[in-house]
């Protein structure tokens, strides 16, 4: 009676199509360097919008120095989400670019259920560059001053109506109200050129908005600039004072944009991404571009990034919890 085949006997009779099977993938992972002939760098808003503007800029000298081609996806939807989650469950390869904002960070608390988790499921690569809100007033309103305005709507408890569009310009006027101690009705637009208009034609009084839609505005004097978020005056409207030198110092918010890859991402993958994007917001033309949008080019450390964004969704937790804001 022959002896029953040894365990390693056993496994070298089954195991011949094993061993090619393992070959093959082994050599399809060697055959697939990084980075890729076509990289993809995915936007999560609609072309035209500030964020597909700011994507587009820095794919250009990113495709340079890697010796490929980025492509830039527009995915919009659910305020920025949709782009997120099909971001968030792309290959950890190095290949797929996220170019992430503020509203995501509100996301995570705004949103019962998301897709995704914007700090376990992504690995920060560099905070590319903030923007600012501008509050702007109708000319027929009499203020002249940030304390001027919170003075006259604290007199007029909902009276006055205020426009926003987007998360964060939205939870930005719910911070001030909270505050100030006013009270206003709030009106959400689909876009920060629709509360401009409403705020030219007079069907709100007041609203948020970017530098870069209304500084003609007011320069023109059809507008009128209270304060500007940002830490610094806006390169758009130089004489508008930012809300710590108005005295408001706890309103100072941004709106910003950095870059973002699947978890898990190789580091040395990281580390040069990481090297070229900071490379990148150094360009001159680079620069020129992001003034032109009134957005400060950054470029900061992947570990910067990752502190700034679990520091940003704190914040606008609290905010959105205070406001008991509901996405629309």
């Amino acid at each position: 009676m022959n002896a029953s085949p040894t365990l390693p006997t056993c496994l070298l009779r089954a195991t011949p199509a094993l061993f090619a099977t393992l070959f093959c993938v082994a050599h399809a992972f060697a055959q697939q360097p990084w980075p890729a002939p076509t990289m993809r760098m995915i936007v999560p808003f609609a072309p035209g919008a500030a964020n597909d503007a700011v994507g587009r800029i820095i794919a250009a000298p990113l495709s340079a120095a890697l010796g490929t081609s980025i492509v830039v996806e527009n995915r919009p939807g659910a305020g920025g989400n949709v782009g997120a989650e099909i971001a968030a469950r792309a290959p950890a390869d190095g290949n797929t670019l996220f170019l992430a904002n503020v509203s995501h960070a509100t996301s995570a608390t705004l949103y019962d259920k998301l897709g995704y988790d914007l700090v376990r499921d992504f690995t920060p690569v560099s905070l590319i560059g903030s923007g600012s809100y501008f509050l702007v007033t109708h000319p027929s309103l009499p203020v002249k001053s940030m304390k001027d305005l919170v003075a006259f709507a604290r007199a007029r408890p909902g009276e006055l109506n205020v426009g926003s569009a987007g998360a964060g310009s939205f939870l930005w006027i719910e911070l001030l109200m909270s505050l100030t101690g006013t009270k206003m009705t709030h009106v959400v637009y689909k876009g920060t050129p629709q509360v401009a208009t409403a705020v030219l034609s007079g069907e709100i009084a007041l609203g948020a908005v970017t530098t870069v839609v209304a500084s003609q505005q007011v320069r023109s004097g059809r507008l009128r600039g209270q304060v500007v978020s940002s830490p610094q005056r806006s390169t758009m409207a130089p004489d508008i004072q930012t809300v710590v030198e108005a005295g408001f110092k706890d309103l100072e918010a941004t709106t910003w944009y950095g870059l973002l890859l699947p978890a898990a991402t190789p580091r040395e993958i990281v580390a040069r991404l990481h090297t070229e994007s900071v490379r990148a917001m150094k360009l001159p033309e680079v620069r020129e571009r992001f003034d032109n949008l009134d957005i400060r080019a950054i470029g900061s450390s992947p570990e910067q990034f990752g502190t700034f964004i679990r520091n940003e969704i704190v914040r606008w937790g609290k905010v959105v919890k205070q406001s008991g804001a509901k996405p629309d």
